[in-house]
């Protein structure tokens, strides 16, 4: 295992990053989190989401991500590529792992891959072992062929974690464990805990990447009825804020 695990803080390029405390909101919305300027260009979210696919390169080969690059053009997607090996120890496969070298919803943009190390570190640290997603890249259908580069799933900039492997082979799934009260905070003080052990485990990894900075948007099944099986996880260019609902 790398000795890049992401614990409590993150060294990020020679700059320690110290735990982020969201305690900031906005009036008109209670889930988004604004921190200052200087905080949040240092945040990994940031950081990942703005990089050039130069910087993507190399931090993919500073840390030896199983990460094989696609050569040829992924309509939406910045620097496209393929999870060859788990993070951290933490298998990441969607729903048909048998065919995951050929599914287009496995392709995932680099910087996503660099935050999901992140996460990945953590959940490791708690005995996870897989990590089962329903999607990741879903090609839009309003692209053109203009090239431009897009967001959340159709930028492979976006995951839905639908469940979780432990180590003793029981698996935590979001739409059996985290009881669901949409419009509930999930973070941030205040929030509404799950009713399940397991539950719990899934609300406090999610809270834990908040802490750390790792996605810029975390909706979990408090979000709304549409998420009621599914954490989405996402970075995404220029946002200076974090929204975890």
């Amino acid at each position: 295992m790398r000795s890049s695990k992401i614990l409590f803080g993150l060294a990020f390029g020679g700059l320690t990053l110290a735990l982020l405390t969201p305690q900031r909101s906005s009036a008109s919305n209670p889930y988004l989190d604004a921190p200052p300027g200087d905080e949040m260009v240092t945040t990994p979210a940031y950081r990942y989401a703005n990089a050039t696919d130069d910087e993507v390169r190399a931090w993919i080969a500073e840390r030896n991500l199983p990460f094989s690059e696609i050569l040829e053009t992924v309509p939406g997607v910045r620097h496209p590529g393929r999870l060859t090996g788990p993070l951290h120890g933490v298998w990441v496969h969607g729903t048909d792992p048998t065919h995951a070298a050929a599914l287009p919803y496995e392709i995932i943009d680099g910087r996503l891959a660099l935050a999901l190390d992140d996460f990945c570190a953590v959940l490791a640290a708690s005995q996870i072992v897989e990590l089962l997603h329903f999607t990741i890249y879903r090609p839009s259908a309003k692209l053109t062929d203009s090239g431009v580069e897009l967001t959340r799933h159709s930028g492979a900039l976006a995951i839905d974690v639908g469940a979780l492997k432990q180590a003793d082979g029981t698996w935590l799934r979001v739409k059996r464990d985290w009881s669901p009260s949409p419009g509930a905070k999930t973070c941030g003080g205040g929030e509404r805990v799950p009713e399940s052990e397991s539950g719990k485990r899934l609300q406090g990894w999610v809270c834990e990447a908040r802490k750390l900075g790792i996605f810029h948007y975390a909706l979990t099944p408090h979000f709304n009825p549409a998420h009621a099986d599914h954490l989405h996880l996402e970075i995404k260019p220029k946002v200076r804020w974090f929204l975890y609902n």
